[in-house]
C-alpha cells in the first residue's frame, strides 16, 4: 500500500549499503549516472545537496557522447530491467569503462555478477522505484565513497517528521482539488520543483508541471497573463512556490512580486516554505509533503495511487 511505502519511508536511512566485487570498484571522482524515471531522482539530489560534486545524468539510451576518461558509469535501475539503462552499461562493458551497479535484481544484476563488475543490490521491499530514494541514495553515497554523507543520512530515519508532512500534505490537495499544479522554486531547488511535479504525474495521476525563476519571469508567465478569451485556457491552473530563506534575494523579491502578480489574476497560490536542519532534512521532507498531496489526491480523484498501468502498457507495446 502507499500509504505504507509513504510512512516508512524514513526507515530506508538505516540501510547499510554493501559493495559486491568491491576490489574491482574504480576509485574515481567524476561519475555519469545512467537511469531513468525513479532510478535517476536520487543522482539529481545529492547534485542539488553538493552542487560541486562531478556528476553528469544520462536519462536515454546508450552513453553519453563525451570523453568519459577518468569516469566511472554507474547503471542505476530499480528494477534492473530498464532498457535504456541496460543498453549504455553494455556500451560501457564493449568500452572497457570502469563501471558499477545499483539495482534490486534482474538482468543488471545479474550481468554485474557474471561479469564480476562492482555492484550494490537494494533492498526488495516490493516499493514503487520513486518510493526508493533513502536506499538509492545511500547507494550512491557507498560507491562515491562519501561517508560523511552517509553519516548524516542515517540521522533521518528519527528526525523526519512523516505525520506533519501527511497533514500538510493533506492541506495542500484539499485546495488543489480541481486544478492543474504548477511547482515554481529558484534554480537551487529546481530538482525539488521537479520531484514535487514527478510525485503529481506518477501518485497523483494528475497533469503537473514545474519551473524555475527568474527564467521564468522571461517567458512563462506571460502565457498567464490572460484575455478573456483565452481565459479558460489558464484558469485550473494552481502555483505552488518553494521558497527558502537562502534564496537569492534578487529570487526572492521576484517571487513575492510574482505571487502578487498571480493572485492579482484571480489564480491559487500556495506558498511551501523548504524547513529543515540541514540539506537533507529540507529535501527530504519537503518530498515527504509533496508525496502526500498527490497521495491525497489520487484518492480524492478515485484513482490508485501506488501501481503506474500506463507505464507497464507502454512497456509491452515497445518490447
Amino acid at each position: 500500500m502507499m500509504d505504507q511505502s509513504i510512512k516508512n519511508f524514513p526507515k530506508q536511512f538505516l540501510f547499510n549499503p554493501e559493495i559486491q566485487n568491491a576490489n574491482k570498484l574504480a576509485r574515481l571522482s567524476r561519475f555519469v549516472v545512467l537511469g531513468m524515471g525513479g532510478s535517476s531522482l536520487a543522482a539529481e539530489l545529492l547534485k542539488m545537496a553538493r552542487p560541486g560534486a562531478d556528476i553528469i545524468f544520462h536519462r536515454d539510451y546508450d552513453l553519453p557522447e563525451i570523453d568519459l576518461k577518468n569516469t566511472l558509469v554507474i547503471a542505476s535501475s530499480y528494477s534492473g530491467n530498464t532498457e535504456e539503462t541496460i543498453s549504455g552499461f553494455e556500451q560501457a562493458r564493449r568500452e572497457n569503462l570502469p563501471i558499477a551497479v545499483i539495482s534490486v535484481g534482474g538482468k543488471l544484476i545479474e550481468l554485474a555478477r557474471e561479469s564480476g563488475i562492482p555492484f550494490i543490490q537494494l533492498p526488495n521491499d516490493g516499493i514503487q522505484p520513486r518510493m526508493g530514494l533513502g536506499y538509492q541514495i545511500r547507494a550512491l553515497f557507498k560507491l562515491m565513497k562519501l561517508d560523511e554523507e552517509l553519516l548524516e543520512t542515517g540521522r533521518l530515519a528519527n528526525s523526519l517528521d512523516v505525520a506533519a508532512a501527511a497533514s500538510a500534505g493533506e492541506r495542500l490537495a484539499e485546495n488543489l482539488s480541481g486544478r492543474v499544479p504548477i511547482i515554481y522554486a529558484s534554480e537551487r531547488n529546481g530538482t525539488l520543483a521537479r520531484n514535487w511535479k514527478i510525485a503529481f504525474n506518477e501518485t497523483g495521476k494528475i497533469p503537473a508541471f514545474y519551473n524555475i525563476l527568474p527564467e521564468l519571469n522571461h517567458n512563462e508567465m506571460i502565457g498567464f497573463d490572460a484575455t478573456a478569451a483565452s481565459r479558460p485556457l489558464s484558469e485550473k491552473f494552481h502555483f505552488i512556490f518553494l521558497r527558502e530563506p537562502a534564496d537569492d534575494e534578487r529570487v526572492q523579491r521576484r517571487m513575492k512580486i510574482l505571487e502578487k502578480l498571480y493572485r492579482d489574476l484571480g489564480f491559487g497560490v500556495e506558498l511551501i516554505d523548504l524547513e529543515g536542519k540541514d540539506i537533507w532534512e529540507k529535501i527530504f521532507g519537503s518530498l515527504l509533503t509533496g508525496v502526500w498531496a498527490a497521495y491525497y489526491l489520487a484518492l480524492s480523484y478515485g484513482a490508485e495511487p501506488e501501481q503506474v498501468p500506463m507505464v507497464e502498457e507502454f512497456k509491452k507495446l515497445i518490447a
